[in-house]
């Protein structure tokens, strides 16, 4: 079983840059891919990026593209969610998820960290 747990949220200013860093921990061997997720108030949880495990191939979602990248230290089990030029509509929770061997979706969720973008 792996465990997932975020960290790095806070508040911030329009155009600050944060980084949110996600910890495996666990069977981390049967980890496929880590993603980044985002749910803000009253909207529908949103894909931000993926990074497959074994080749660090990363994919990231259209609305994100340019502003955030996905990076890892796959010997220390990091994934890490770099955001630059936020804006007050970044302001969501944040959730890094694991998808292991044999699940067709990610099936290990953490339990989020805020992010807020204010003046």
């Amino acid at each position: 079983q792996v465990q997932v747990v975020e960290s790095g949220g806070g508040s911030v200013q329009p155009g600050d840059s944060l980084r949110l860093s996600c910890a495996a921990s666990g069977r981390t061997v049967s980890v496929l891919a880590m993603a980044w997720f985002r749910q803000a108030p009253g909207k529908e949880r949103e894909f931000l990026g993926r990074q497959r495990w074994s080749n660090g191939e990363t994919l990231m979602a259209d609305s994100v593209k340019g502003r955030f990248t996905i990076s890892r230290n796959k010997a220390n089990n990091m994934v890490y969610l770099q955001m630059n030029n936020l804006k007050p509509e970044d302001t969501a929770v944040y959730l890094c998820a694991a998808q292991t061997i044999g699940a067709t979706d990610y099936n290990t969720w953490g339990q989020g960290t805020h992010v807020t973008v204010s003046s």
